[in-house]
């Protein structure tokens, strides 16, 4: 019997992909999702890949009652991964609220209902901005938390405490945090990939959406930082690479591997590019010339940040193996495909 995998914003853009990954994997996948930022269709795309079309159902994770029958349908759930989330900086200054009811109301609820239902581990999706703009570089998992920047990497710094002091209160699962540097690309099938409903928060769909003619152009916000090109500088992860880690922290959770009750890995490629070269590699990759303006900086961007991802690399075996050439491709790729629908 295959083990059951509870995937919450399943039917998000790392989501998706980490379900291709798990399904390949062997495991079986159910996915929750509220679809407030995705599509159901994407179960078409999942089903192309893998052969298997997931179960979905559609809730919300603040929703404890909700859940709760979610996981007495399930029952032999075996480890969760915890993607649903709001996730844009710039939205999350305009919108806290939001942000904390969603993030830390949701994260609450599966804790809650994981020891409820004896499940054995769980993988919270974290992110690079805990750390803010971090004294030093390449930042690794030792690096201080510094005050956040945005509601958003509040959400992030408060969710990781409320997990350690769950697990310190003896909550009887373990818990692996992945803290993600900047997923980019889109599975090689160019059946799935970044679907933003609306307008983009993210660079990348945004550069795709310019280059294909949606966007009359891209904004960059801010030449004016202390780096090279004076743009901000990110570490930019293939999102395939990205959601192999999530099935190779199942197994260890499943498999029970992990040494403490909560571990910590940084997940990035360990090499920093501005926006500004995004966009030149995406030029040269993709033949199309972008239509791109300086604009001010946005609130709530932290200046340079790239993984030291030496620690994932060792305890994990996991690396990112995917070019940023290959990776911008692949982006482009999915944008044409959903321009042919």
């Amino acid at each position: 019997m295959k083990d059951l995998i509870l995937v919450t914003g399943g039917t998000g853009y790392i989501g998706s992909h980490t379900t291709v990954e798990l399904i390949e994997a062997g495991y079986d996948v159910v996915i929750v999702d509220n679809l407030s930022n995705s599509d159901a269709k994407v179960l078409d795309g999942i089903e192309k890949i893998t052969g298997v079309r997931p179960n979905l159902e559609i809730l919300d994770c603040t929703d404890y009652e909700a859940m709760k029958v979610v996981f007495a349908k399930y029952k032999n759930i075996k480890a969760a991964i915890h993607f649903a989330a709001s996730k844009a900086v710039g939205e999350s200054v305009q919108k806290p609220l939001l942000y904390y009811r969603n993030n830390l109301g949701s994260l609450i609820t599966m804790l809650t209902l994981m020891s409820e239902f004896k499940c054995k581990g769980f993988v919270f999706s974290s992110s690079c901005t805990v750390y803010g703009q971090p004294d030093v570089l390449p930042v690794d998992e030792n690096a201080p938390i510094k005050p956040a920047i945005s509601p958003y990497g509040n959400t992030k710094q408060i969710a990781e405490e409320i997990i350690r002091d769950n697990a310190h209160a003896g909550a009887s699962f373990n818990t692996v945090i992945l803290r993600y540097f900047n997923p980019i690309g889109a599975h090689p099938s160019a059946e799935i990939g970044e679907l933003p409903l609306g307008i983009p928060q993210n660079l990348i769909p945004y550069v795709t959406q310019t280059g294909a003619g949606i966007r009359p152009k891209l904004n960059v916000f801010g030449n004016d930082y202390n780096t090279p090109d004076g743009s901000c500088i990110r570490d930019y992860i293939n999102v395939v690479d990205l959601a192999k880690a999530h099935v190779i922290a199942v197994k260890r959770l499943v498999e029970e591997k992990n040494e403490k009750n909560v571990e910590i890995f940084n997940l990035g490629t360990g090499r920093g590019l501005s926006v500004l070269e995004i966009i030149n590699i995406f030029e040269k990759v993709s033949g199309v010339k972008l239509n791109y303006e300086i604009v001010e900086r946005r609130e709530g961007d932290i200046e340079q940040v790239w993984a030291n991802p030496q620690y994932a690399n060792n305890v994990l075996g996991w690396k990112s193996e995917t070019s940023v050439e290959d990776t911008l491709l692949s982006a482009w790729r999915w944008q044409q495909h959903l321009s042919e629908k």
